[in-house]
């Protein structure tokens, strides 16, 4: 069975920092697509990054220039760096991991980012 674990959630400061990475397990091949979503209270659940095996990116635009997304395609880990954070960056964050039309997720991480 696969299992999508994340961790690096947590508080912090407007403009900081947090690195989210996410780990899965029970999947001996490599994931087409693994990415990254967030969902904010009241809020539907919104794309953030994904990045496929052959390491091309995708970004919303509201992240553009501040979140870099990276993978180890053999270790099928994910990880979301994110710099000058802002309030508006504070939701439940998801990994995600695309195979073969097989969507699967990850319990989600919290990341608030407050004064």
């Amino acid at each position: 069975q696969v299992q999508l674990v994340e961790s690096g959630g947590g508080l912090v400061q407007p403009g900081g920092s947090l690195r989210l990475s996410c780990a899965a397990s029970g999947m001996i091949f490599s994931f087409h697509v693994m990415g990254w979503y967030r969902q904010a209270p009241g809020k539907q659940r919104e794309l953030v990054a994904t990045i496929v095996k052959e390491g091309s990116t995708n970004y919303a635009d509201s992240v553009k220039g501040r979140f870099a997304i990276s993978r180890d395609s053999d270790k099928n880990t994910v990880d979301l760096q994110m710099n000058s954070l802002k309030p508006e960056d504070t939701a439940v964050y998801f990994c995600s991991a695309q195979y073969y039309g097989a969507n699967y997720w990850g319990q989600g991480t919290q990341v608030t980012v407050s004064s």
